[in-house]
């Protein structure tokens, strides 16, 4: 619903031009001067002010000074009397959209309040474009050639199209959000807002406001009428979350929306009606919830009328070397080492983690290695998947006599092979075979320590 700010010193003209703006389906505030004008103005969410050009306190062109101070793309139609169109010229360099002289016709103000509208949702929307390159939105971001995912993006072009609601499952860090920009991107809504919320991230009560909005005394604290996310998502699309964890009372609600494309804000009694498409995601079974009573049966049916399910990392080992190269290349630029790289037996290493927070923890990774790694070359010995909470390092290096070690002859990757062999076996032995243990002993994570047994062939003991 769109928001009109009427202002106008003559009280029954104010009251008249806010009956008729309401029949015409806006909702509408209005103030007598314009310092109370401009006081609604800062504390809430329009689309139109209308303000006469004669008043006391703060006339109209000073009105319109302030208001394009605080929000210079918000549009202002200025009503002046006969006779004021020197006043109406200065308004409209002022930034006025448009000027209306008294007496004018009803029909003729509301295709003028439509225009001015349209112009600054348009207004908006390019805005919004800038901020998202085309690319982001579409599959470039979801990096892969697996089967699975092949299998995916084929599923999100049938789906796109239509304007079904979409269920998202996977595990947490699969890149449930880029599925769901993707299908927006790829849908008739792409040239509307695509916003998105965590269920799981808000209480309750913060949550149902963030979704709904709330009207001015809702409650503690709410002193300005907030437009809620299906408001700002109206036309477009709504992605929700880590929706599993969205409390009970709101899955009513949200079914509701889903079924009659109704609401009302917290704190409101009127009736807002939003044109949203609803796509959601989680990394909950949702069958066995709603069998555990923490989620409603006929939502979950409504919601999972298409669904769409990422595979984890550790099913598309495949993928890692392009994922590897896409973060790095991310990493050179963003750190400014252009000549970034990693080695061979770094890029196999990372294909033999277990990659339990999956692509978000393997972005981490390599982004840690990129900042700690020597002469711009990400190492084996760089990489870090685990917390590094149970890595140890000695208080000081040991007194080693190199000499004695190494002949003079030898070649250093047989050297360094030899001793690291030595020192696991050692380690392995002091641990009694418990790797957790034996990492410790020598300093490195357990997948570190996983990864040079397989190298140099020790096996684990049962």
């Amino acid at each position: 619903m769109n928001t009109i700010l009427v202002v106008d010193d003559e009280p029954n003209y104010l009251i008249v031009l806010t009956e008729l703006l309401k029949d015409e389906g806006f909702e509408v505030f209005s103030a007598q001067n314009g310092k109370k004008a401009f006081d609604i103005v800062l504390s809430t969410d329009l689309d139109l002010v209308i303000t006469d050009m004669q008043m006391p306190v703060m006339d109209g062109l000073e009105l319109i000074k302030a208001v394009k101070s605080h929000n210079k793309d918000l549009p202002i139609i200025m009503i002046t009397a006969y006779g004021e169109v020197e006043k109406a010229v200065k308004a409209m360099q002022a930034g006025a959209f448009n000027y209306l002289t008294k007496p004018f016709e009803n029909d003729e103000l509301v295709v003028s309040i439509k225009k001015a509208i349209e112009h600054y949702l348009l207004v908006k929307e390019n805005k919004r474009l800038r901020n998202e390159v085309q690319t982001r939105f579409g599959f470039a971001n979801m990096i892969g050639k697996n089967k699975k995912m092949l299998q995916l993006y084929s599923m999100i072009e049938k789906v796109a199209p239509t304007p079904t609601s979409v269920l998202i499952t996977g595990e947490s860090g699969t890149g449930k959000e880029l599925v769901a920009r993707a299908v927006h991107f790829h849908s008739p809504r792409r040239k509307k807002s695509f916003i998105s919320i965590n269920c799981a991230a808000l209480p309750e009560a913060l949550l149902e406001s963030e979704l709904f909005g709330h009207e001015k005394g809702a409650f503690t604290g709410a002193i300005s009428l907030r437009k809620g996310r299906f408001e700002l998502a109206d036309g477009g699309t709504l992605f929700l979350d880590e929706i599993g964890d969205m409390a009970l009372s709101l899955q009513a609600k949200l079914l509701r929306i889903l079924q009659e494309q109704v609401f009302e804000r917290v704190g409101g009694s009127r009736e807002l009606h939003v044109d949203v498409r609803i796509l959601t995601a989680t990394n909950k079974d949702l069958k066995k919830e709603v069998g555990k009573g923490n989620f409603r049966e006929d939502l979950f049916y409504r919601l999972n009328v298409l669904h769409l399910h990422l595979p984890p990392l550790r099913e598309r080992r495949d993928d890692i070397p392009l994922l590897v190269n896409h973060f790095i290349k991310k990493d050179a630029e963003q750190l400014n080492k252009p000549t970034l790289q990693i080695t061979a037996e770094a890029l196999r290493f990372l294909t033999t983690l277990p990659w339990e927070g999956n692509i978000r923890e393997l972005q981490n990774v390599i982004e840690r290695a990129s900042i700690l790694c020597m002469d711009n070359r990400i190492e084996t010995s760089d990489v870090q998947p685990d917390t590094g909470n149970d890595v140890q390092a000695p208080a000081q290096p040991p007194n080693i006599d190199i000499n004695e070690m190494v002949p003079a002859n030898g070649r250093l990757p047989d050297m360094l092979d030899a001793i690291e062999e030595k020192m696991l076996k050692e380690a392995l032995e002091k641990a009694a075979n418990v790797q957790t243990k034996a990492a410790k002993l020598l300093g490195i994570t357990k997948s570190l320590l996983q990864y040079k047994m397989k190298k140099f062939g020790l096996k684990k003991k049962k």
